[in-house]
């Protein structure tokens, strides 16, 4: 493109996603015409299509042999439409196609015909990315590549290629995207014989390059020997915020020294350039650390920030340094003495100043997010931060009080999101913390959880910690699968860092439609960010074994117990990768170990199954009939019931419980059917079959 071209106001940025037939000219005539009918359907049946188009930001090109679709306002809309045409071409083996996706300059034109359409380098690039493909590669400009990398929701699926030559020896910087049920995985031919051309160096000049390398190194090595490495050296932008101390008279003010350190490691974990450890595995570190370079060593991070806050009236003080642990050097250091009414602004100028320390890119978006300021009533902001510290503290007492906490900030500020999302937290976990709770209790509190979350949304849409909340509850009141999925993605998307979210959506979505690599990869991601959570270290290896992976989920479990040997969910989840591996009396002795009373079904439901799998039914049945006395009491496990039928073969018995599970909405499930293996027996049976995918049909993907 000229650069008088380039110029013209009707030049603009568009996003395109183009495709092709691969030896489409092969076909008969007769079937180039059915064959492009058909994914011109497909392609037009898709909901980003129908929605682009809707909406007025779409245009549509054919070309012969394929088409470009021109997406006009976001980025994303092309790689979404790809996945849908994707998913549906699976079930038309005769259609073969190859895609390429660019964002780049375009300009809107009237062609001859007096039609809208479109010329430029944009879509010249979006095919010189399609050409170098085969038959079902999705291929990404490096471009493209770059502005999807921050979205957890596709950063694991972009694989990077190199440079392939394309027309007159232009050379383009390929990624390729594919998952385990999308795109194609292989590198394409035309990429590797690019390769192969200028791998084809003479032996004495790799040589020489080879000494001339070993030069470069010594001579770096000696230089960092000298002079010591600067933050712009770490090769992690990756920093834990550790509990700051309280320096005020009065010990009543230790919630607003946690408040302070919260705030300032939330705003920091919505920038997707930076890992940021979670608060729970920091909160260990709450006395003065002697040694922060063990302290980032054990939570993997480079950079460590500590500070002290001191309260006096309507008066505060703040202390922060930021340190680079590896070297023990003071990266950057500042005291603020403000009034109450200005915390907002120091936080936001301390994020700000630790991620232009890093050199953490920041998006509009992100800019924008730590630097809002939530609400303008200080009492309301002090009530959050209680509400806040109680919820920390993770007991049913403590919820209570949380849930006191928030009630009294939104009264004071009806327009305080953050507030409602407290209060959403604090109601879908309530009857975690609520001895034996009723079916219908635990429904309520998820109804009030939903209720908060909706109404945080709806006065502040980007945050994370509400989409979150919502994701679960729709997860496990609804089964709404779907949107509980996209909901996750939103969380992630606004808060990339939330450790939470991650282990949530792994645990609950992910296995319910079968995506086992991303539920390892999510549950991965939330160890790395919240290292020292037994809940998180323990759900990995839950997720290992419905990926049946059962050594490494053994060696998970134990590395949970090592973190706490009394966490009852690590002896169970340990139980069940042991029994999987045929390992039954060890099974068995991690299934009995003492435990709290409160999950009495669940141990005896396992015990029965793995009892009735050893061949001992009369202990199976003794323990089966404990459970049904137990349903006396108190709300039944149907899930475990399935379990403990399956252990003694009766699988119509399993399958009537399993149904009732579904009836009933007991989300404890509704995971588990594509992925458990000891659903294992009934997998091919007809009834299980029409129930999986009644219940989890294709279309909640």
């Amino acid at each position: 493109m000229s650069s008088d071209e380039s110029s013209d106001p009707k030049v603009e940025i568009a996003h395109v996603l183009t495709m092709d037939v691969v030896a489409y000219s092969t076909l008969l005539i007769t079937e180039q015409s059915r064959v492009m009918s058909g994914l011109t359907r497909i392609v037009q049946n898709t909901a980003r299509f129908r929605q682009a188009e809707t909406e007025d930001k779409l245009l549509r090109l054919p070309t012969g042999d394929g088409m470009a679709l021109v997406f006009w306002d976001d980025p994303q809309a092309p790689i979404e439409c790809a996945m849908e045409i994707h998913a549906t071409l699976k079930s038309h083996s005769g259609i073969r196609v190859r895609m390429g996706i660019h964002s780049g300059p375009v300009n809107r034109v009237v062609d001859v015909s007096g039609r809208s359409n479109v010329t430029g380098a944009g879509i010249d690039m979006a095919e010189r990315v399609m050409d170098c493909g085969d038959a079902g590669h999705v291929l990404l400009s490096k471009r493209v590549a770059d502005d999807l990398a921050p979205f957890p929701r596709w950063n694991p699926y972009l694989h990077e290629l190199g440079e392939c030559e394309v027309k007159h020896g232009r050379k383009i910087a390929l990624v390729n995207f594919y998952t385990d049920e999308i795109g194609n995985p292989k590198p394409p031919k035309k990429c590797l014989a690019s390769q192969k051309r200028y791998r084809k160096w003479p032996q004495v000049l790799g040589l020489a390059l080879a000494m001339l390398l070993l030069i470069v190194v010594l001579v770096v090595f000696h230089t960092q020997k000298i002079h010591k490495p600067t933050s712009r050296s770490l090769l992690a932008k990756s920093i834990a915020v550790l509990p700051f101390e309280n320096l005020s008279d009065d010990p009543n003010n230790a919630y607003f020294a946690d408040g302070i350190q919260e705030e300032i490691l939330t705003r920091l974990s919505r920038i997707s350039d930076l890992k940021v450890i979670s608060r729970t595995s920091t909160q260990r570190y709450k006395s003065t650390p002697a040694n922060l370079s063990e302290i980032a060593k054990q939570l993997d991070v480079a950079n460590i920030l500590e500070g002290s806050v001191q309260r006096a009236g309507d008066q505060v003080r703040v202390n922060v340094q930021l340190i680079n642990a590896q070297n023990d050097s003071h990266l950057w250091a500042d005291k603020f003495d403000r009034k109450l009414t200005d915390v907002f602004a120091v936080e936001s100028e301390i994020a700000t100043k630790i991620a232009n320390t890093l050199q953490a890119r920041l998006t509009a978006v992100e800019q924008q997010n730590i630097a809002t300021q939530p609400t303008r009533d200080n009492d309301a902001h002090q009530l959050y931060l209680r509400g806040r510290y109680f919820w920390g503290k993770q007991s049913a007492e403590n919820i209570e009080k949380a849930i006191d906490c928030f009630n009294q900030a939104i009264a004071k500020d009806p327009q305080y999101a953050a507030a409602y999302a407290g209060l959403s937290d604090c109601y879908r976990v309530r009857f975690f913390w609520t001895e034996n709770p009723s079916t219908d209790e635990r429904r309520a509190d998820l109804q009030k959880g939903r209720v908060n979350a909706e109404k945080a949304l709806k006065i502040d849409d980007s945050l994370g910690e509400a989409h979150e909340s919502l994701a679960s509850i729709l997860f496990l009141t609804e089964f709404n699968i779907a949107r509980a999925k996209l909901e996750f993605e939103r969380a992630l998307e606004f808060n990339p860092n939330d450790a939470t979210a991650h282990g949530w959506f792994a645990y609950t979505v992910l296995p319910a439609i079968g995506e086992i690599d991303r539920t390892i990869a999510e549950g991965r991601r939330a160890v790395e960010l919240d290292p020292f959570s037994t809940f998180a270290n323990a759900n990995l290896g839950y997720l290992l074994i419905l990926a049946r992976r059962y050594p490494d989920a053994i060696a998970q479990e134990r590395k949970t117990l090592e973190l706490d040997p009394s966490y009852y969910l690590a002896h169970q989840d340990l139980a069940q990768a042991l029994e999987a591996s045929g390992r039954l009396d060890e099974a068995i002795r991690e299934y009995e170990m003492p435990h709290d009373r409160s999950h009495e079904p669940y141990a005896l439901a396992f015990r029965a199954h793995v009892y009735g799998i050893k061949g001992d039914r009369a202990k199976a049945t003794q323990l089966l009939n404990e459970m049904k006395g137990l349903a006396q009491q108190r709300d039944v496990w149907s899930f475990g019931f399935a379990l403990a039928y399956l252990g003694i073969g009766d699988k119509n018995e399993a399958m009537n419980w399993l149904e009732r599970g579904y009836d009933e909405k007991q989300y404890e499930m509704i995971g588990l059917l594509r992925t458990h293996p000891m659903l294992d027996p009934l997998r091919g049976d007809p009834r299980f079959e029409r129930f999986v995918n009644r219940t989890l049909p294709a279309t909640a993907k």
